[in-house]
């Protein structure tokens, strides 16, 4: 269902490779919201992926541009503005990838080279991103910013390695840019902190499987899914959530909340039993 929620709004969604992507089903609803969208990731994402279809879809063009690089995030924005004709209202940075943790290097060995890659790819490009619309004044007052994160920054979880530092870096950028954009431009800046969820980069996380199962048993309303997600992201993309900024939104099914459930109070139970006969 549509409630025009975006209409005559202009956005850029960065990273969107296939239909698992929570940046594909943003960009399917914020089109079904009434937006008009600019396609963007990486010359090789977009060569592995099926982002021509999305675009499509969404009647959206596709600029290729990697997000660590300034001078491509300039001319990716100075593109969408022409493209739109005029400033942007919102946008999504779902980009993320840890070289260690494809290459299943555990935390304590980790491979600095790499490291710095995870940190630039997954967090530091948040900030150049914010930094090259921020010069341009490329946002209409109002705007908002979303970057999509996990709750590993804030515990710890076997198998996310590196990528909790990283997304932990993200989060403090959220805020602090946040502070700066929100004083001088008006401009929302946000994280939203999802459920484990089965995407093309959550598939390389060791034990993403027993992950989503945890995840299931401890969140009183269950996982979020990734068109859940995408709802959500509408919502603060849209006038409704105007004084929302500098904020780490949980989108887990109350997950951040519990400590232990019922469900998994029962199988710890039950597994000690077990252990005992």
């Amino acid at each position: 269902m549509s409630y025009n929620l975006l209409k005559g709004k202009k956005g850029i969604i960065f990273g969107a490779l296939n239909d698992l992507s929570i940046a594909w089903k943003v960009a399917e609803r914020a089109v079904e919201e009434g937006a008009e969208i600019v396609l963007t990731n990486t010359e090789i994402s977009l060569r592995m992926g099926e982002i021509n279809s999305l675009a499509e879809k969404c009647n959206a063009p596709i600029i290729a541009a990697d997000a660590t690089n300034v001078e491509d995030l300039e001319a990716l924005v100075d593109k969408a503005m022409e493209h739109f004709g005029g400033k942007i209202d919102f946008v999504l940075h779902s980009v993320g990838m840890s070289p260690n943790v494809r290459k299943n290097i555990p935390y304590q060995s980790l491979n600095y080279t790499f490291f710095d890659k995870t940190l630039d790819i997954s967090a530091v490009s948040f900030h150049k991103v914010m930094q090259v619309l921020y010069n341009k004044n490329a946002m209409n007052e109002w705007g908002s910013i979303v970057a999509l994160t996990y709750m590993a920054a804030q515990r710890t979880f076997v198998g996310y390695g590196d990528m909790a530092d990283a997304k932990a870096l993200l989060e403090s950028i959220a805020r602090s840019y946040g502070a700066i954009y929100g004083r001088d431009h008006k401009v929302r800046v946000n994280t939203v902190s999802q459920s484990p969820t089965y995407t093309t980069a959550g598939k390389g996380v060791k034990g993403m499987g027993g992950m989503l199962d945890f995840a299931e048993a401890m969140s009183p309303l269950g996982n979020a899914s990734a068109d859940e997600c995408a709802d959500y992201c509408v919502t603060l993309f849209s006038d409704l959530t105007r004084k929302v900024t500098m904020q780490n939104l949980y989108h887990d099914g109350g997950f951040a909340s519990m400590g232990l459930s019922e469900a998994v109070y029962h199988n710890f139970l039950k597994g000690a039993e077990q252990a005992e006969e």
